[in-house]
């Protein structure tokens, strides 16, 4: 049943003759999954079910998620790229927009889509405990009255990286005094299957899959059946952990129309390449003759891989089905991989490039910290999760909800509908995806060195672009950067973050507070946010209230985890001191050296002497020190 506060939203936010979609989802354990065929494991999923169900909706409709948490630990769910309209609270990121729900208690996710002026290609998953490394991960598709490219036929291919350990096991790997130099887990296989008009496709007729995942076809018994001739749309989504993809299909071309929800004119590819979180759609059109089928190519990035093992295969391949008595056409490997030039994409929608009023300059590195442990950092420090969710402490901290040092020294506090520029540089040595909750980000520069001064590597940005790409994941290689813009046109509590789940879970991540005066202002009206929202971070013992630390304090953080640091490796006091007495004893020791060489030693008598006086005193005193007497002979 709804609350109160769920039944006036929906009022409030959805037009006379949109509808509202409701789905029903228990969180739970599924045990003995084997998508890969390698290993059985425990994963996560949705009703009893693996994996969890694919979302098809329409934009005139609202989404309504009615969560259950049948797990032992506190659950999210996270709707990646919706905007939300001034409703961070159903974000689903934990730490930011809720406390995440209880063991065995329900929330209620509002999604609505019918108001945020999207459509497009998306995925839901957990944003709590790295819970969709263990499978709770989906995708999404919102469905416009008339799409803006014509196709006959659409199909999801859902991509991503799969261990067969628990996160829970992986992650204490990888943050350990045992991994400091912060080797990523690497995933044991990864995984491509299908999806249409929200379920997914079966495995290839004469296969035996694993009894609890056979409904579902993955890998080489997964197939996409093509008719000659026909134009389809392919959705691909990379909802992996850790590993970005490069996707092609042999004896077949590829148009882009779309990332991350933006359509864009037409753009032929090859060879698509995704890193965690992105999406493309592509048009690809059937062949004529029904004489072959044709392999579908998903290679994992194995070049962000510390190792590659030799039991991973990281080239996963499923198929287009002609005609099931032909065999498949397998061309091989690629001459060379390349990344999507996402700035060279034309967006459909004309926006022209905004201004930037503020800009936040974040440059990224890892390092051994102080407690032995590698760690990731923004401006040199680590992401910690506040006790109480940012969004509650905007909604109750007042006035006082504009000054940042109330949400630690990750925050940054945006004005009301100004234009913000991020300058995101990428100091460590391994590509990254980055993820902006709330919003599409404008690219608006690139910068193959942002260290040079060559324009050439480090150009500067040209202000006035017609109409930029937009998107809401963007990668950045080693010593790269990025410039991106949006507008803070969309009052909560915003995550920015690395989409590789290690990463983010290491301290990559930043928090937006965007316009919050302009947010209490709007909560206390319709956009209520629900009851659930402080009532669950009581019952797991947090603060519901207050700053970071759950103080009605701009200053007083006591309480509040921060840190690791990193290693200070100057010259400090004790190091000083310790130095000079090393210098001075080496100094002293040549001077003796010296002396003895200028004829200050002793005469051999006077050393003989000296040792007989030294042995009768030794003789005498016995051994340790006087206790015990030598015998007498």
């Amino acid at each position: 049943m709804w609350s109160s506060n769920l039944a006036l939203l929906l009022a409030a936010a959805t037009p006379a003759l949109a509808g509202v979609q409701e789905i029903w989802w228990n969180i739970t354990y599924v045990e003995n999954a084997n998508p890969d065929g390698l290993f059985e494991r425990r994963v996560i999923g949705v009703n009893g079910t693996w994996p969890p169900p694919p979302i098809d909706i329409s934009t005139e409709d609202s989404l309504v998620v009615h969560m259950t948490n049948g797990i032992d630990q506190p659950a999210t769910l996270h709707h990646h790229g919706m905007f939300f309209n001034s409703t961070s609270w159903y974000d689903g990121a934990q730490g930011v927009s809720q406390c995440g729900t209880p063991v065995g208690e329900s929330f209620d996710y509002v999604v609505p889509i019918d108001t945020s002026g999207q459509w497009g290609t998306y995925w839901v998953h957990s944003h709590s405990k790295g819970q969709y490394v263990d499978g709770l991960r989906a995708p999404v598709v919102i469905h416009p009255p008339k799409e803006v490219h014509a196709y006959d036929e659409e199909f999801t291919v859902v991509l991503g990286d799969w261990y067969h350990d628990q996160h829970d096991t992986l992650i204490k790997q990888f943050i350990s005094v045992a991994n400091p130099g912060g080797a990523e887990p690497v995933p044991d296989s990864g995984l491509i299957y299908f999806a249409q008009n929200a379920s997914y496709l079966p495995p290839i007729s004469g296969t035996n899959p694993s009894p609890v995942t056979a409904a579902v076809g993955f890998n080489e018994n997964a197939t996409l059946p093509f008719q000659p001739g026909k134009t389809y749309r392919l959705r691909i989504v990379n909802t992996s952990a850790f590993s970005a993809f490069f996707f092609w299909i042999d004896g077949h071309e590829m148009r882009i129309i779309e990332a991350d929800g933006t359509d864009v004119e037409e753009s032929p590819i090859d060879l698509l390449s995704l890193t965690v979180a992105q999406r493309y759609s592509v048009l690809v059109t059937a062949r004529n003759d029904t004489s072959s089928n044709w392999a579908i190519h998903a290679n994992m990035d194995t070049d962000m891989f510390d190792t590659v093992p030799d039991a991973l295969q990281p080239n996963i391949t499923s198929s287009i089905t002609y005609s099931s008595s032909a065999q498949i056409t397998d061309s091989g490997p690629v001459d060379a991989y390349h990344d999507v030039d996402d700035l060279s994409l034309a967006p459909i929608t004309v926006e022209p490039m905004l201004s930037a009023d503020t800009t936040v300059e974040l440059e990224v590195t890892f390092d051994t910290m102080d407690d032995g442990t590698n760690r990731a950092m923004f401006n040199a420090i680590t992401y910690d999760s506040p006790l109480v969710p940012t969004v509650l402490s905007m909604l109750t901290l007042d006035a006082n909800a504009t000054v940042a040092s109330a949400y630690g020294d990750t925050s940054f506090v945006l004005d009301h509908l100004a234009g913000v520029q991020i300058i995101l540089k990428n100091g460590d040595a391994g590509k990254h995806p980055f993820h902006l909750h709330g919003h599409k980000m404008q690219l608006v520069n690139r910068a193959q060195d942002y260290t040079s001064d060559d324009p050439a590597l480090n150009p500067p940005i040209v202000e006035g672009q017609g109409n930029p790409m937009r998107r809401d994941t963007v990668q950045v290689p080693s010593m790269n950067s990025v410039a991106l813009r949006f507008a803070a046109d969309n009052p909560g509590a915003w995550f920015f973050h690395c989409h590789i789940e290690w990463h983010l879970e290491a301290g990559l991540a930043v928090t937006f507070i965007e316009a919050p005066l302009e947010m209490q202002t709007r909560a206390q009206n319709a956009l209520a946010p629900p009851t659930a929202l402080a009532q669950q971070c009581t019952a797991q013992g947090l603060p519901a209230s207050g700053n970071a630390a759950g103080h009605a304090s701009t200053t007083d953080l006591a309480g509040l985890p921060v840190g690791p640091f990193p290693q200070d490796n100057g010259w400090h006091t004790k190091g000083i001191l310790a130095m000079t007495g090393c210098v001075l004893t080496a100094v002293l020791g040549m001077a003796s050296v010296a002396w003895y060489s200028m004829g200050g030693a002793l005469s051999d008598e006077e050393v003989e002497r000296e040792v007989r006086a030294a042995h009768a005193a030794k003789i005498k005193r016995g051994r340790f020190f006087g206790l015990v007497k030598r015998k007498q002979q």
